[in-house]
């Protein structure tokens, strides 16, 4: 579903996302500093203030009722708020237009979970907005590093003029979580072995690694929160689908859309004068500040080199800002940053990261590293990729005949879902009940977050659409599972036994009702 861009050149519909800190701006006169970035940026200030104004209000008079739980979502006449505790006092709103049809066409939660990617993908690259605020008060620093990086954020999204926000079409993925690739033993072992070598070979004990097979994860040794967003970094840059067409599994919308930095241009040209002072010029090059802005999600900006190692010329020297340096990001809990290295062999994607300071001589002692990777690791790289790819079913390995269906493991922060080729085949219909299935649950597990409980409560859900197929949704133990069965017999006693099916024979019957 896409907002279309208004006629006077004020953004994307309806369409409104900030950033703003609640430290900030008390004073007469000092109202703007707390705004942090703000889109459509050519929006009067006064307009951006009394969005960010109404927020505030709104975070303010729910935290009367509900202390320690954060407001998630306001539901007004016309619009959709969705708010988002990104980190204590900096809160990101999004403000989406709702359908003048009867069915919702957004499910809240799924928007919510746009903007934590973004704050995470951000903190990964730059480190935490309140230590960037810190480094320069003046806000004016983070105000331009925000500015890039979200806009190239959101041009995954633009398609011909459209901002296509994840909606009611996407409710068989769960943005968030990674997609493993499923392995036998012997090719297990070849992992494990080929990962010890690698992080041997750095010579430092805190090198961590992520190992993919084309879109899927094989194994990993970051933390969880990390995993995730390593993982969402390379589906979206990295992987050698992406490099080979320019299109992310995640932004599959995009063909034929404009680029980021045409985005940029179009959206922020108009702002005048005032808007370019206050979030700054729109290229890479450094600001007043001697800050360089990095842009890890501008497109077609990696590319592979010929030993493998992929390259990406938009991190520049803080001495010389003509000289590319080697990646680095920040790892979650830590201050510390990492170079942060990718190595592709055909349908092999190793991301690594090694702390910068463990490496003796900088650039030299990084090239150094991977060349010794190279030298004692590649025919390692050579076995597994030929087994995996012997083992790899296909597109399609993780179709079910007759399903459509997602599968969420919250604890392991995984999902595994129906091939998209094959969710493309359902009807509108089933989709917009499926959406309004999800938000049930969504709702139910945002009342047990209240109660500050575990969410470990069965849940068994069953909807006959419109168009008479069953949509069913089970959660069981933090697992849920999502279903539509579009030649689905009619009754529910049929629909819930082909769920028992499916989940005995695929899911270990995790969701059995035995």
């Amino acid at each position: 579903m896409g907002l279309t861009s208004a006629a006077n050149g004020g953004g994307y519909g309806g369409f409104r996302l900030c950033v703003f800190d609640l430290r900030r701006g008390h004073s007469e006169g000092q109202e703007l500093d707390k705004i942090l970035f703000f889109y459509p940026a050519d929006l009067p200030f006064s307009t951006q203030l009394s969005v960010i104004g109404l927020s505030e209000g709104l975070i303010t008079f729910t935290r009367i009722f509900s202390p320690d739980a954060a407001c998630e979502e306001i539901e007004a006449e016309r619009h959709s708020h969705v708010f988002y505790e990104a980190e204590p006092d900096i809160w990101m709103v999004m403000v989406v237009e709702k359908s003048k049809g009867k069915e919702a066409i957004w499910r809240l939660d799924a928007l919510r979970k746009v903007l934590k990617e973004v704050h995470s993908l951000f903190v990964m690259f730059h480190g935490s907005l309140r230590s960037l605020l810190e480094k320069d008060p003046s806000g004016g620093s983070l105000r331009s590093q925000l500015f890039i990086f979200i806009m190239d954020y959101l041009s995954d999204f633009l398609v011909s003029k459209k901002l296509h926000l994840p909606s009611f079409r996407d409710s068989l993925k769960e943005r968030g979580t990674i997609q493993m690739l499923t392995i036998g033993r012997e090719a297990a072992l070849e992992v494990q072995s080929l990962v010890r070598l690698v992080e041997s070979c750095t010579g430092s004990t805190s090198c961590h690694s992520l190992l993919m097979f084309q879109d899927l994860m094989v194994s990993t040794t970051f933390s969880p929160d990390d995993t995730v967003g390593l993982f969402v970094y390379a589906v979206q840059r990295l992987t050698p689908r992406v490099l080979s067409t320019g299109l992310s599994s995640w932004s599959y919308v995009r063909k034929g859309s404009a680029s980021s930095a045409s985005f940029l241009g179009t959206t922020a040209g108009g702002g005048g004068p005032l808007t370019e002072q206050f979030y700054g010029s729109y290229d890479s090059f450094p600001d007043e500040n001697h800050t360089y802005r990095v842009r890890p999600l501008q497109h077609e900006k990696w590319f592979k080199g010929k030993d493998g190692f992929l390259v990406n010329d938009s991190w520049q020297s803080e001495n010389d800002n003509l000289v590319p340096t080697s990646p680095t990001i920040f790892l979650q809990k830590s201050d510390e940053r990492m170079f942060f290295c990718v190595y592709q062999y055909k349908n092999l994607t190793l991301i690594f990261t090694v702390p910068v300071s463990s490496i003796v001589n900088g650039e030299q002692g990084l090239s150094n590293v991977k060349q010794l990777i190279l030298e004692n690791a590649s025919l390692k790289f050579s076995k597994v990729e030929e087994k995996l790819t012997k083992g790899w079913g296909g597109e399609n390995a993780y179709h079910v005949s007759g399903y459509r269906y997602l599968l969420v493991d919250g604890d392991r922060n995984n999902s595994r879902a129906s091939p998209l080729t094959k969710v493309a085949t359902l009807s509108k219909e089933s989709l917009l009940a499926l959406n309004k299935l999800r938000q049930e649950v969504d709702l139910e597990k945002s009342r047990v977050r209240w109660e500050a409980a575990r969410y470990d409560k069965d849940l068994e859900i069953s909807i006959r659409a419109k168009n008479n197929a069953w949509v069913i949704a089970r959660t069981c133990r933090g697992k849920e599972l999502y279903m539509v069965l579009e030649n689905a017999n009619e009754t529910v006693l049929y629909a819930s036994d082909a769920v028992e099916k499916f989940s005995n024979r695929y899911c270990n019957g995790a969701f059995s009702l035995d």
